[in-house]
């Protein structure tokens, strides 16, 4: 099969031909359709992850036909069915995390592109506890940014609480995804985007923010909550000083540089920083069932697999409005 391979740090991906891979027990074989591109890739590539298994094929945003089941997989998994594959790629199961309802916190957890091989390829294999149903209505391209800028941009609002005033810093892929979801449920959206990017701000307000400026600009009103979805340190202590006391801003990124050093005066009033940590199996049973009823659509740029390095670069220079999708159409 056709997949692009992440040798080292610092170096492009590179094409190549491996074996096709085969079902292991607990697990499905599937026929990949499409990737979504995810800034966490940039980070494995950049080596602000550190452990990756190498060479590895990265994406974790795969929607893909199933082709065949492993020993042990429930025989609900048919031949052509669509399913989704997220970050979250296995967990142990038996940790006090894992059944308490926190696998997102499982020490043994292992990691779609960056553990596992992902869905930078023309097939991929997956354990089938963490595989989502695709909802109808959504074509594989318009669905693969959901299993990540999607789930972790929900699991992010969901710490948000009742929040009406709810500012978003980052306006790519899960924001542009979350954005669609708070506006289903009445919530007031101000948009933060890199000072200057008029075209961000543009398309955060046709997504129905009531405001949308640069991340050096002061709302007009005070934030009930905020979300950081760029991975830019700084941007904490300025979400703090926008934010009202009893407030809450989480952090919805994998990774992010480092926090300065800010006055405890913007922290006091009894705000809440916290961060979102993967994913859980739960989350993506209602992410899948709210998305619909919202009416999320997701706005892609798509590329074929061979233009993965295009892609990536892309993303990170900020020329992809809404998410960036590898699309694999060898598959009949």
């Amino acid at each position: 099969m056709l997949a692009m391979l992440f040798d080292r740090v610092g170096e492009p991906l590179r094409e190549a031909t491996v074996e096709t891979p085969r079902p292991g027990p607990g697990q499905v074989l599937l026929a990949v359709r499409a990737c979504a591109v995810c800034r966490t890739d940039l980070h494995v590539i950049d080596g602000d992850l550190t452990r990756p298994k190498l060479p590895l094929i990265l994406g974790h945003e795969i929607v893909g036909a199933v082709e065949a089941v492993g020993d042990g997989v429930d025989t609900s998994f048919k031949p052509g069915e669509r399913v989704g594959v997220p970050w979250l790629g296995w967990t142990c199961g038996a940790c006090d995390y894992c059944t308490s309802g926190r696998e997102n916190l499982c020490d043994q957890a292992r990691f779609t592109g960056y553990d596992l091989d992902g869905g930078y390829a023309e097939y991929a294999v997956a354990d089938a506890r963490y595989c989502f149903p695709i909802p109808e209505g959504y074509a594989d391209v318009q669905a693969a940014p959901l299993l990540c800028a999607g789930l972790i941009g929900y699991r992010s609002y969901r710490m948000t609480g009742d929040a009406e005033r709810l500012g978003i810093y980052g306006f790519g892929g899960a924001a542009h995804i979350i954005t669609q979801v708070a506006r289903h449920q009445g919530r007031r959206i101000f948009a933060f985007t890199k000072p200057g990017d008029v075209e961000g701000q543009d398309f955060a307000r046709e997504l129905g923010a009531e405001w949308a400026g640069g991340s050096d600009e002061t709302p007009p009103e005070d934030l009930d909550a905020a979300i950081i979805f760029a991975p830019v340190g700084s941007l904490l202590p300025t979400a703090l000083r926008c934010t009202r006391k009893g407030g809450t801003v989480v952090c919805g990124g994998i990774h992010m540089s480092e926090i300065p050093a800010f006055p405890y005066e913007l922290l006091w009033g009894e705000r809440a920083v916290r961060s979102v940590a993967n994913l859980t199996r739960r989350d993506g049973e209602e992410f899948f069932r709210v998305a619909p009823q919202a009416g999320v659509r997701t706005e892609i740029q798509s590329y074929p697999l061979e233009s993965a390095n295009r892609a990536l670069d892309d993303l990170r220079d900020g020329n992809v409005r809404g998410a960036a999708v590898l699309v694999i159409d060898v598959h009949p």
